[in-house]
């Protein structure tokens, strides 16, 4: 299912790195009981970035649980050459998968092999890379995400100068095509953020740091009414 089928006008998606593992599943439920809809789960490789971080094998313990209540998971590939990975993240539950730009020297054959996997597909660009780069390939994916930290570790600061990425970015896209910002993203950035044209929110430690994930997801949520 494409995305412009199953998103809203805006999205907070909480960012599962940054989950309780103990509590995963409990912490899932509760939050789309909140109103949350899109999980964002972060793959990284120990290449591309230098962590290894969670992969399939939890992605298709959790997804049943994310599918029946109505949710999806947007899976974010930090990892070099990303076409390796794609049937894994199908197979496992997955929902949508962005790769990045620098990782990949065919971006365009990579969305093309996502597709045939029934994956929407994003294109992610990282702090030191041109919104103009990106922007010249955005026509076949779903949505463009801009980094607003360096990827990789979760509780990272946003890059202020990340806002006037987003707006060049978005004088760039079509009107209807998404931009999804991740990293450092919280209730006294994200209206900002939306404001330079961000419509899909990644936040991790600003849900997952606080005791009540519920009200920390409603609070970014009414920051953006």
């Amino acid at each position: 299912m494409p995305w412009r089928d199953w998103i809203r006008i805006v999205e907070v998606e909480p960012s599962l790195y940054a989950a309780d593992f103990t509590r995963l599943g409990e912490q899932i439920e509760t939050l789309m009981r909140a109103g949350a809809r899109i999980f964002h789960f972060d793959v990284g490789d120990g290449h591309f970035v230098p962590p290894v971080t969670i992969g399939p094998i939890v992605l298709e313990s959790i997804a049943p649980v994310v599918h029946d209540l109505g949710g999806r998971l947007d899976c974010h590939l930090m990892v070099e050459h990303p076409e390796r990975h794609l049937e894994a993240i199908a197979e496992g539950g997955g929902d949508s998968v962005t790769v990045h730009i620098e990782a990949t020297s065919d971006p365009l054959g990579v969305a093309q092999q996502a597709r045939k996997h029934d994956l929407g597909v994003g294109i992610a660009f990282n702090p030191e890379t041109e919104p103009e780069r990106v922007a010249e390939v955005a026509h076949v994916f779903d949505l463009v995400l801009c980094m607003s930290i360096h990827p990789g570790y979760s509780g990272q600061a946003f890059m202020p100068e990340a806002v006037g990425r987003i707006a060049r970015l978005r004088k760039l896209l079509p009107p209807d095509k998404p931009i999804q910002v991740d990293g450092g993203i919280g209730h006294d950035n994200i209206r900002e953020v939306h404001d330079a044209g961000a419509t899909l929110f990644v936040a991790g430690t600003a849900i997952f740091g606080r005791d009540d994930t519920t009200r920390a997801y409603n609070r970014l949520v009414r920051e953006l009414a």
